[in-house]
């Protein structure tokens, strides 16, 4: 028993620090570059004469694209490898990142967005593919959520890195916000093909492994998918139909699409409430990034010790909620600033506990697609959210609708999923034993 347990350890430290600093960093790139505009705005919006409802159909187009690819991207990923595929794709959207340096009209500035999204659909659920192929459900909550992380260390870094940027214009005879967007863009494209020779394909090929730790990786994986198949073998398509990853799918579609829409706009609103300069600005972003992190790491070494998603997943939710109608309803910059922190922190619980529990309710060869079709959902929910925030921020001349609506988002997310809870244990009662995903 010590033995093996020896074994695991060293098997899943090895995987942690060979494979997540690795996959985290390309997630830093992805947000980096997909949230980058909402820092060059504050400059582009006036040099181009961008109205709040050109920006915000701007912004909503890369969400557009990103979810009408996302479904086939998981359905071709398996043809090519894992690792081939996020290769591809992070070198093709990191070069599409840096042209948007060019943008000179509304049209340009959509078509750009439309082919970044279209570039970088299907990066996460292949990420999440790739790393259910490593960990066993007993170690997957700390593992994503340790992938996850980097997505604070986006706002860390994205926060000062993006208003330094800002700070370059003027510099060889280009403005500060095309200097993001090259700067932000290009390391992305190196990045990707430091990958296809840093990344193993899988368990089996990684040369960095004994064959005691490879072999109890892919023992447990194979064990694992067998209590989950029952006894099956259904196609990968069958988790676009099975109604617990649809509700899944809707909670992230009100989730993320009211996250991403105020990520969006962040900047803005938070030098509107505060007063306070892009710099200082940036930096509360960044204070922001550090939050998410902490709240990153709690949730997936909580939630995995406790065996508990759906709690960390409804009661997330709620504070939430709380803390963006606290931020609608800002009346001092003191209140508006500890609301946005609070969110940062408490944020993480609801995203990361959607996707564990998506791996965790199919077998591992549907877990592309079944994330993939979550986050499709998710995506075409962060297109809409900006949408209908720029319309009427021109129309009121406030974000205060935005900041109004998103709460009742996270709510009735809230309700999907306990009915979801319920739906998962009546089925776990009639069934023989499966994964716990209480």
């Amino acid at each position: 028993m010590g033995q093996a347990r020896s074994v695991a350890d060293s098997a899943i430290s090895k995987a942690s620090w060979r494979i997540i600093p690795l996959l985290g960093l390309g997630y830093l790139c992805s947000y980096l570059d997909r949230l980058n505009v909402s820092f060059a705005a504050t400059q582009m919006n006036v040099d181009l004469g961008f109205s709040a409802t050109v920006y915000g159909l701007g912004g909503g187009f890369f969400f557009l694209t990103y979810a009408l690819l996302e479904i086939p991207s998981g359905m071709v990923m398996p043809r090519y490898g894992a690792r081939r595929w996020i290769v591809r794709i992070m070198i093709s959207w990191g070069l599409i990142s840096a042209a948007m340096m060019f943008v000179r009209t509304p049209m340009q500035f959509y078509v750009m967005r439309l082919l970044l999204g279209a570039a970088e659909a299907g990066f996460w659920p292949t990420c999440i593919y790739y790393l259910s192929s490593w960990y066993p459900a007993a170690h997957r909550g700390r593992a994503v959520s340790r992938f996850y992380c980097f997505y604070g260390v986006t706002g860390i870094v994205g926060g000062t890195l993006s208003a330094w940027l800002l700070g370059m214009d003027g510099i060889a005879g280009l403005r500060g916000w095309q200097w993001v967007f090259l700067l932000e863009g290009l390391p992305t494209v190196l990045l990707g093909i430091a990958m296809f020779w840093l990344l193993p394909d899988g368990p089996e090929t990684a040369r960095w492994l004994t064959d005691d730790e490879r072999d109890w990786i892919v023992t447990e994986l194979a064990a694992e998918n067998a209590r989950l198949s029952a006894g099956k073998r259904p196609h990968v398509l069958h988790a676009l139909k099975d109604p617990r990853v649809l509700q899944l799918a809707a909670i992230a579609c009100l989730t993320i699409g009211g996250s991403m829409g105020f990520a969006l706009i962040a900047p803005q609103v938070l030098m509107t409430g505060t007063g306070w300069d892009i710099q200082h600005v940036g930096y509360l972003i960044s204070c922001g990034g550090l939050m998410t992190v902490i709240g990153m790491l709690a949730s997936g070494w909580h939630s995995d010790r406790l065996g508990s998603r759906f709690g960390h997943l409804f009661i997330g939710m709620l504070l939430v909620a709380a803390c963006y109608a606290v931020m609608g309803h800002a009346d001092s910059p003191a209140m508006l600033i500890a609301g946005y922190l609070a969110m940062t922190l408490l944020w993480p619980a609801v995203t990361l506990c959607t996707n564990l529990v998506t791996t965790e309710v199919v077998p591992c060869r549907m877990v592309a697609v079944a994330v993939a079709t979550t986050n499709t959902l998710a995506q075409l929910g962060a297109f809409v959210v900006p949408v209908l925030w720029g319309i009427n921020k021109d129309s009121t001349g406030s974000y205060h609708f935005g900041l109004t609506l998103i709460p009742l988002l996270f709510i009735a997310s809230a309700g999907i999923a306990l009915h979801l809870r319920q739906q998962i244990r009546r089925r776990e009662l009639a069934t023989a034993p499966a994964i716990a995903v209480a």
